[in-house]
């Protein structure tokens, strides 16, 4: 979703020529109808739309394409847009100008990762059974409270990518909740305990991120 012609057509032509299937839309209300006709895989999305903050057009393609991966391409560098588009749903922050090489590399990442809402999810040798509610680090199944398990289940999901607070408080605990993060804290703090980071070279790393929130780094 690109309203610059400048930057969209080229982009679609280097996607094309690299064995990508794509859609263009420059506007939020031709982005919406295209991603309901076509349910894409992946979305590139840029914030400066003439009709819509891509803000807002990024919180409506998460609820009717929850399985496309979004990506958002633009021009804001605040540490303030990186948080409220993380905030929104989206999966990963790429700034202009950027190189064709890493935003390519970006995508086959998250291209990879669409099977992440898979029922068994691994990162390492981390593993979780989302159906049998089950996790196991290596051999060794973990002993977690019901909001731990949804929260590793959501970090192993978008392994590697960004998690704000506000996303995962809630996704993992409710969409109506208010008041303090300090709980998530917590569960994390557990969650490094019970997973005994450091302890396997497979093992991945649940970062904080300063201003932002969480992230499952890879081992």
């Amino acid at each position: 979703m690109e309203d610059d012609d400048a930057i969209a057509d080229p982009l679609a032509q280097a996607l094309e020529g690299h064995g990508y299937g794509v859609r263009c839309a420059r506007d939020a209300r031709s982005a919406l109808e295209t991603a309901l006709l076509w349910s894409p895989a992946l979305v590139l999305l840029d914030l400066g739309l003439p009709d819509s903050d891509g803000v807002d057009l990024c919180r409506r393609l998460r609820v009717h394409v929850p399985d496309a991966a979004i990506v958002i391409v633009t021009a804001r560098r605040d540490e303030i847009d990186v948080v409220v588009g993380l905030d929104a749903g989206a999966d990963d922050y790429v700034t202009k100008p950027f190189r064709l090489a890493e935003l390519l590399a970006r995508i086959r990442a998250h291209l990879r990762g669409n099977g992440s809402r898979s029922a068994t999810l691994a990162v390492g040798d981390v593993r979780v059974e989302r159906d049998a509610r089950k996790a196991f680090a290596g051999e060794h199944e973990l002993d977690l409270r019901p909001r731990e398990f949804d929260l590793l289940a959501l970090l192993v999901a978008e392994a590697g990518r960004a998690l704000t607070r506000e996303r995962i408080m809630t996704e993992v605990w409710d969409e109506n909740w208010f008041g303090s993060t300090k709980t998530l804290d917590v569960h994390v703090s557990a969650l490094r305990r019970k997973l005994g980071e450091g302890g396997s070279g497979e093992r991945p790393v649940i970062t904080a991120l300063r201003g932002v929130g969480y992230r499952l780094d890879l081992p």
